[in-house]
């Protein structure tokens, strides 16, 4: 499976910015997603994540303000991300694991076994 970022880029406090990840080499019907971030010198964090049933979760810092979804006929993972704030600015990644992350473990890199390399946001006035 390959995992293949865009849409970072830089943009003003309060701005809006999407990204996607376009997906490959599928060998199972479902799978689940998730987007990470990793700041200077910050470990990678969880952002948003949806099962392989569509199930969301989000990080408490970015709840109402991001929003995770897929396009199945795609093969391709979305983060619609709105009102950015500074803090926001990383390298976004992209990863997945075939089958069910239960919502506990969705948040957690451990749970994910393909990534992608990753598209820099900047959030700067």
């Amino acid at each position: 499976v390959q995992l293949v970022e865009s849409g970072g880029g830089s943009v003003p406090p309060g701005g809006p910015l999407r990204l996607s990840c376009a997906a490959s080499g599928y060998t199972r019907d479902s799978y689940s997603m998730a987007w990470f971030r990793q700041a200077p010198g910050k470990e990678r964090e969880g952002v948003a994540s949806i099962s392989s049933f569509g199930r969301t979760r989000y990080a408490d810092s970015v709840k109402g303000r991001f929003t995770i979804s897929k396009d199945t006929t795609k093969n391709t993972l979305y983060l619609q991300m709105n009102s950015l704030k500074p803090e926001d600015t990383a390298m976004y990644y992209c990863a997945a694991r075939a089958g069910l992350v239960v919502v506990d473990y969705a948040l957690i890199e451990i749970s994910y076994n393909y990534w992608g390399q990753g598209t820099q946001v900047t959030v700067s006035s």
